[in-house]
């Protein structure tokens, strides 16, 4: 798999993995009050965004296990873990949730360690 394949696979991950965060997210908001009660229940299985928080997940699963079928494993695990990153920006940009310096420290933290893994990973 060459390196551009593998880049473009791990953007569609980042993507899938953000829309499960979000649809999550969704799904908590529109089944609100929790009651854990009959009617509650019910709202939650008639909810549409947890079809797409499941149908994401499985999808997640299958990207990711190709990836680490031909990409290096150090960084490989790293990045699948950048939606982090894109679901703090995504929920400041759209939820307009605050970052805190020490949130924006971390996701720079993260960023920078995807970025070193990758850069110092020997070339098979």
């Amino acid at each position: 798999m060459s390196r551009s394949v593998m880049i473009l696979g791990f953007l569609l991950l980042m993507a899938i993995d953000t829309f499960v965060q979000v649809g999550f997210k969704m799904a908590g908001n529109n089944t609100l009050p929790m009651t854990l009660d009959w009617p509650w229940m019910q709202r939650v299985l008639a909810e549409p965004w947890l079809l797409g928080v499941l149908v994401g997940y499985g999808s997640s699963f299958l990207v990711y296990m190709t990836l680490i079928k031909y990409a290096p494993i150090g960084p490989a695990f790293a990045a699948s873990h950048l939606e982090i990153v894109t679901v703090t920006l995504f929920s400041v940009y759209v939820f307009g949730d605050k970052i805190t310096l020490w949130q924006g420290l971390g996701c720079c933290a993260i960023i920078a360690g995807v970025v070193l893994l990758a850069a110092t990973e020997e070339q098979p």
